[in-house]
């Protein structure tokens, strides 16, 4: 029997590179790159996570595409799903399994992602009942959405909150808000999120679902407790 945390009370996990596999780090690669732009860290900085709108504006920005920040948009969905009639989304090994390891350890669980519920119900819908409602929250408008999934959705204090995601940026918010965080970089060999992740001190980072298992589960746990989820702050000088 899994032993119940003492702190955490929801583990919120990115449907795409987390639940799903990695789909956007090769679609947008192959959306710069054969438009003849350079693929770079601080690209991947300044698209991933963000709202759409925004990445569409850096993406046109960096390509001197002359359209609007939808219309790139448009053409940048187009293209991905196109590319996915070839590498099409998958539920990722150990993710339906990660599911009930949170649950039996007395988490709530909850999906999260840029795109629309439909997507979650298309790729995701047969592990519905290993969420707890809403499911699937679409955070296109408040991205990277942690301060919002965690107080405004389910009342929760920041440190009652673990964010299980594969994206640099919104590890530096977690950091920000001293929210536990679980890395989980994409292998994608053009990409950068790892190194991102390292830099910005994550200190939890995972190559696969199975790799969240109890031991480090109550690891964090311990670190909530403790509020050193980010490690030992510094402690204010004697007066």
């Amino acid at each position: 029997m899994t032993a119940q945390l003492s702190k955490l009370r929801l583990a919120a996990l990115n449907i795409d590179g987390v639940l799903l596999n990695d789909t956007f780090s090769p679609v947008i690669h192959h959306f710069v790159t054969s438009r003849g732009g350079s693929y770079t860290a601080d690209l991947e900085r300044r698209v991933f996570s963000q709202p759409q709108l925004v990445a569409g504006r850096e993406l046109a920005a960096a390509l001197n595409l002359r359209i609007s920040p939808q219309e790139t948009i448009d053409l940048y969905l187009r293209e991905r799903e196109r590319l996915l009639r070839e590498h099409p989304v998958r539920v990722r090994d150990g993710a339906a399994e990660l599911l009930v390891r949170l649950r039996r350890a007395g988490l709530r669980t909850v999906c999260y992602g840029g795109l629309d519920a439909s997507h979650f119900q298309r790729h995701l819908g047969d592990l519905a009942h290993l969420f707890d409602a809403p499911g699937y929250v679409c955070t296109n408008d408040f991205r990277p959405g942690i301060r919002e999934i965690t107080t405004a959705i389910f009342g929760l204090r920041h440190d009652e909150v673990l964010f299980v995601d594969d994206v640099a940026r919104v590890g530096e918010a977690a950091r920000e808000l001293d929210v536990a965080f679980v890395g989980f970089p994409s292998d994608f060999p053009h990409g950068f999120q790892r190194q991102l992740m390292e830099a910005a001190g994550v200190r939890h980072l995972i190559g696969s679902a199975h790799e969240l298992d109890e031991a480090l589960l109550h690891r964090l746990d311990a670190e909530a407790v403790g509020g050193v989820v980010w490690g030992e702050r510094e402690r204010e000088p004697a007066a």
